[in-house]
């Protein structure tokens, strides 16, 4: 077994599998996927350590998300084989890779038209047609594919995504890390017979997604 290949089988066993994630296909796709592939090659040894790792350029700070938060994220969404799932701020790719493993369509949003395309470059590296990587603020999605039936946040939220609430199809589900007060809590919002749900999961911690932080107050 192969450097990589150890530190992966480490990470499912040391690290998701401990904070309950029980479902097989997540578990699969994270054994799956080469999480290095979507890290810098000068920090491809810290891609399997519990952390969330700045994989953004040029002064841009963007986030691989802890292996565990994304594992119970996904497992929280409850995605089926037959689903159309939104990434929102999927930053180098690694999450939206991990969904085309159990999802039938993917698409995922980046605000930073260079990290989306190393995303794209990465996620195509595998093999992995059913991904479709868009260049879009975070708040935007992507109405041109949507209603979806997931929307997995790749990083917290500060503000109320309304125009991704909007585009959830009936019975769908957005999942990601809601920090508008203290302690964030990763929450599950639902759309049943056009009313939105809202169920906190569990208490999280993530970076903000650019395009969700809260706004500035004035102060006299």
């Amino acid at each position: 077994m192969s450097g990589f290949s150890t530190a992966r089988q480490k990470m499912v066993d040391g690290q998701v599998r401990t904070s309950d994630v029980t479902d097989s296909r997540i578990l699969d796709a994270m054994l799956a996927v080469p999480r290095e592939a979507f890290v810098p090659a000068a920090q491809q040894a810290l891609a399997y350590l519990d952390l969330d790792l700045d994989v953004g350029s040029g002064g841009t700070k963007r986030y691989l998300l802890k292996a565990a938060l994304t594992a119970k994220l996904l497992q929280a969404a409850e995605i089926k084989s037959t689903d159309n799932v939104l990434v929102v701020g999927v930053a180098s790719g690694y999450v939206a890779a991990l969904v085309a493993r159990i999802a039938a369509r993917v698409t995922a949003t980046e605000s930073d038209p260079a990290l989306a395309s190393r995303a794209a470059t990465a996620i195509a590296g595998l093999g992995l047609a059913s991904v479709a990587v868009r260049t879009a603020a975070a708040a935007d999605g992507d109405a041109a594919s949507a209603p979806y039936d997931v929307i997995i946040l790749n990083g917290a939220t500060e503000i109320v995504p309304q125009r991704l609430f909007s585009q959830l199809a009936e019975g769908g589900r957005l999942v990601g890390v809601f920090a508008a007060t203290r302690p964030s809590r990763a929450m599950a919002v639902t759309l049943t017979h056009g009313d939105f749900g809202h169920r906190t999961l569990f208490d999280a911690a993530a970076p903000v997604l650019p395009g969700l932080e809260r706004l500035a107050e004035f102060v006299f």
